[in-house]
């Protein structure tokens, strides 16, 4: 036994109960990204691939909406966050049995975590901002 488990969380139940390891969902991003030969997995264990890399994916949108939720209504960002969520929602719907599919989960993955990260980095000056405020 290696200590460690498989999390599909497709309905994102638990986003806010368990922190995501996203060293490891950045690694396997990135391993995905550099596979080249469309055969080398069976279309069960694509699918079960894709199916890791969605729920993490599902977890970062959980943040991403939470982050963008904190700015005001007319900030670039926000605006910009609700478009890479609306395309988020519309990729993690879709099954992932090809090599393609599976890059594309990643990718998507990889996105989030991006849109998180320049989120994450403006959301305590705003917050600070506010609760200043007389």
């Amino acid at each position: 036994m290696n200590g460690y488990t498989v999390l599909y969380d497709p309905e994102g139940r638990i986003d806010a109960e368990l922190p995501l390891d996203r060293q490891t969902h950045e690694r396997l991003a990135r391993a995905v990204l550099a596979w080249s030969d469309p055969a080398a997995l069976q279309p069960d264990d694509y699918e079960q691939v894709g199916l890791l890399l969605a729920g993490a994916a599902h977890a970062v949108a959980a943040d991403v909406r939470e982050s963008a939720r904190k700015l005001p209504n007319d900030d670039g960002r926000r605006l910009l966050a609700e478009i890479v969520l609306r395309e988020a929602d519309g990729r993690l719907a879709q099954r992932s049995r090809t090599l393609h599919g599976v890059k594309n989960k990643a990718r998507l993955l990889r996105a989030l975590y991006e849109r998180l990260d320049r989120l994450q980095d403006t959301v305590p000056a705003v917050e600070a901002a506010t609760s200043v405020s007389p």
